[in-house]
């Protein structure tokens, strides 16, 4: 039988839908990416933003309408919800078109799901729906988060998750509600699937979680192990094997100690590049958002990782329009972005999840408002984007080949090690998962038109 998978929101939800699908290989499924020919969709569903859920939501709305169109030619349609959407929502999502709803931690609901499902495609639904209370907004989700394995079939790149859920309690974030309090994943068995990746041929791998320098793991005998522990343990794991880089989202700057720093300059091999969202450049909105830092605070730690890291690359998240934001705080967040001119951010303005601290705050900005803020601060991110590109201009970096070009077939898509995006001109040797040396010749948008180098070997 035939399934598909649809996959919404982080890397995380990239990573368990990989995992998921080696649930469905073992059961004796295959992976399809025709909708007309699956006996069961799995959507993997994403809730930070209002956007990404309503995304969802019509998706599953168009799924329900094949399942009622299907009905009546004897080749039936299940749907299940997996992720954070589905976890919020819970039961609710029966009415909608699911059949299934498994949550954030769909691996045994799944696993039990497929065990049941006749050849007929009649599977019973019990055990499959989570009460509308079990569907989180409390932060107690039971089940192992957990997954032995994320690797993507064929791919040269992995993710590997290292904890799950968030304690920080943003008040802004949904995700301590549907994936729970912060855990910690066992190091031996994170380093089990880095040796498995690597001996499949993975060239680049990231370490994932919501808060991910707040790993820490507190049994066993390698107790305690925290983030720069476990930054040197795989720095050892991937010594004299194919992974050449290691990157690691999302990082928090409250816990981006100076011992992690210190390990990341032990540990050629992670990349020169850190992802550490700021969200906003004023304390005020820092305060009601509760980052648990300030503004002076994250200027010394960017100068601290600049001064440790020679070449670093930043990239930030920013929110604007939270309840309460003012034309100061703005210009105070754009102050921010003049002093730190960070490669790339992630911009976008606030919306209302409900169950969370900032849905009770009054001064909710008129969305007009928002997005006239918002456009401000996606032109100046325009202009320090490719200030910083341009300057790269000519300089000769590695690059990793991630295969064919979209847009033209005569072209390689390259990422550099600051994640920098580079086309190349194809050539019969070289093929996705291969490092050669590029020159950067010039920008076209923010991707930049590169060459190899004569002569270079490629690895």
């Amino acid at each position: 039988m035939f399934y598909l998978i649809e996959t919404y929101g982080c890397q995380m939800n990239a990573a368990e839908s990989a995992a998921l699908k080696k649930i469905f290989d073992r059961a004796g499924w295959t992976q399809t990416d025709r909708p007309e020919d699956a006996r069961l969709v799995l959507i993997n569903t994403c809730a930070v933003r209002e956007t990404a859920e309503e995304r969802f939501l019509g998706r599953l709305a168009h799924f329900a309408g094949q399942k009622r169109a299907r009905a009546k030619t004897g080749r039936p349609l299940k749907i299940a919800c997996a992720g954070c959407a589905a976890e919020r929502l819970g039961n609710a999502l029966l009415a909608k078109g699911a059949d299934f709803v498994l949550g954030t931690r769909a691996r045994q609901p799944l696993t039990a799901l497929l065990e049941r499902w006749d050849d007929d495609g009649s599977v019973e639904t019990a055990t499959t729906t989570m009460e509308p209370e079990a569907a989180g907004l409390d932060g107690n989700i039971d089940g192992d988060p957990f997954y032995e394995n994320h690797h993507e079939t064929g791919s040269h790149k992995s993710f590997v998750p290292i904890m799950n859920g968030c304690s920080n309690y943003c008040s802004y974030c949904i995700v301590p509600y549907v994936r729970g309090k912060t855990v910690s994943r066992d190091p031996a068995a994170i380093t089990a699937e880095i040796r498995s990746l690597a001996e499949a041929g993975t060239r680049e791998m990231t370490l994932l979680g919501q808060n991910v320098n707040a790993y820490r793991w507190e049994a066993g005998a390698v107790s305690p192990l925290d983030f720069a522990g476990l930054i040197r343990l795989t720095g050892k794991t991937v010594e004299d094997t194919p992974v050449r880089w290691v990157r690691f989202l999302s990082a928090h700057p409250k816990d981006m100690t100076d011992a992690v720093i210190e390990a990341l300059v032990e540990q050629p091999r992670f990349c020169r590049h850190i992802h550490l969202p700021v969200q906003h450049g004023s304390d005020r909105m820092l305060s009601a958002m509760n980052r648990r830092y300030t503004i002076g605070g994250y200027l010394r730690l960017v100068a601290k990782l600049n001064a440790a890291l020679p070449g670093l690359t930043l990239t930030t998240d920013i929110l604007v329009g939270f309840p309460g934001e003012t034309e100061a705080d703005i210009t105070e967040l754009l102050s921010l972005m003049d002093t730190v001119r960070f490669q790339t951010a992630f911009m976008y303005h606030y919306n209302v999840r409900e169950g969370t601290a900032a849905a009770r705050l009054s001064g909710r900005i008129p969305d007009e408002v928002k997005r006239e803020r918002l456009s401000r601060v996606i032109e100046l991110q325009g202009r320090h984007t490719v200030e910083r590109l341009s300057a790269r201009l000519g300089q000769t970096v590695l690059a990793l080949v991630d295969g064919e070009s979209r847009r033209n077939t005569r072209e390689l898509l390259c990422r550099t090690e600051h994640d920098e995006q580079a086309v190349i001109p194809a050539s019969p040797g070289l093929k996705k998962g291969r490092f050669l040396e590029i020159t950067l010749d010039a920008l076209s948008g923010n991707t930049f038109r590169a060459r190899p180098v004569q002569g270079a070997p490629a690895s």
